[in-house]
């Protein structure tokens, strides 16, 4: 990327690292979008065991962090941080604090508190936030395959699926998550989707389930699993390299995919592929109190293929109803959008056709951040 740097100094970046892989990830692909990656330098920061599970306020501070496992985090300050997460955003405040003010500072996802502190705030379509002029929108999370590392696991797995029918239909199950609700019935209600999806093209079906899978939902899988060599179920192993990881094998090799929208890695991963994309939409867990606003119609049922779901409790999604949010995240937003752009289909309607990955407004992101940087493209 052409680029010319301010005063003829190369910037300082540091790149915050903790202890969500996902997070790390989307802080990584946005500094490689950039064009910074090359000059930026990763700070590995370790929460205090109180601190891993729980949430601190958002505060320009380290009282949470455990500085002895840490990467030194002192000056010369950086020209620009980069960052994802409550826990994270903290230090970057006290960076930018000790800096003087001079540090600039860019979270990826809605902060949970001191918005305005932040000179720019990277939101893909599920965040729920504000417009203000330190607010970049983007369309998808900010996932991107390892091409590299994909062409090796093909290489690896060819091999193990040459004999399976074509087209070979990898069905990819999540977990219930953020209020989406993911039990027997969905599991279901998901593989009569996937099996009518395969048996329309006389293919073959794989179903890999995941670390959040519910035990009750993978012994479904176990007992409903077909004896047909062409129907395959792998339950989720922490142990397998990813060499070995039949996720990874799937996500190189197979050639149409059937993902749970629980998970918006999964979903960002397999449309980037271009291939075909069915979406099984999850539906809301309504407490029992919702369920009774629903039965006297103080609250509309929720159709996650037309409705957005509001992330958080009654209060959310009431509050939603009367066009005052208070929630940070939509829960459908990304599937939706999917979708309507052509790049999935929901998974009760036909096999879609394979589609091209965009994510324009992530080219406007990417000037912004580097012009912080201190970059004049």
């Amino acid at each position: 990327m052409a680029h010319e740097e301010r005063g003829g100094e190369r910037p300082t970046v540091w790149l915050l690292v903790g202890e969500k892989r996902g997070d790390n990830a989307q802080v990584r692909n946005l500094a490689r979008r950039a064009g910074l990656d090359a000059i930026a330098t990763e700070k590995s920061v370790v929460m205090k065991t109180e601190w891993i599970d729980g949430k601190p306020p958002v505060a320009a501070s380290l009282d949470h962090v455990d500085l002895d496992e840490s990467d030194a985090l002192d000056g010369p300050w950086p020209d620009l941080v980069i960052c994802a997460g409550r826990r994270l955003a903290s230090v970057a405040l006290f960076l930018k604090q000790r800096s003087g003010g001079r540090t600039r500072l860019v979270v990826v996802g809605k902060p949970r508190g001191r918005a305005s502190a932040f000179d720019l705030i990277v939101v893909a379509a599920h965040y729920v936030l504000p417009d203000a002029p330190n607010v970049a929108r983007h369309a998808y999370p900010l996932m991107e395959v390892d091409q590299a590392a994909l062409a090796e696991t093909k290489k690896a797995w060819v091999g193990r699926l040459t004999l399976a029918p074509r087209p070979l239909t990898a069905l990819f199950v999540g977990g219930p998550t953020g209020g989406l609700r993911f039990g027997v019935d969905e599991a279901r209600a998901l593989h009569a989707d996937a099996r009518r999806l395969v048996a329309g093209h006389r293919g073959s079906l794989y179903i890999v389930t995941s670390r959040r899978t519910p035990d009750a939902v993978v012994d479904y899988f176990r007992r409903a699993k077909s004896p047909d060599p062409n129907e395959q179920l792998a339950v989720y192993d922490a142990s397998l390299p990813p060499i070995d990881n039949p996720y990874q094998g799937l996500l190189a090799l197979a050639d149409h995919f059937v993902v749970t929208t629980d998970s918006l890695s999964m979903m960002a991963e397999v449309a980037q592929l271009g291939r075909p994309l069915s979406l099984f939409a999850l539906g809301r867990a309504p407490s029992c109190f919702e369920r009774g606003l629903e039965a006297v119609r103080l609250l509309r049922p929720i159709d996650p293929t037309r409705d957005a779901i509001p992330a958080g409790g009654v209060a959310a999604r009431t509050l939603a109803a009367l066009g005052r949010p208070i929630h940070s995240r939509d829960l459908t937003a990304t599937a939706r959008r999917l979708v309507a752009d052509g790049l999935a289909a929901w998974s009760t309607d036909p096999m879609p056709s394979a589609s091209r990955w965009a994510d324009e407004a992530l080219d406007g992101v990417v000037h912004r951040v580097r012009a912080l940087a201190g970059f004049r493209d």
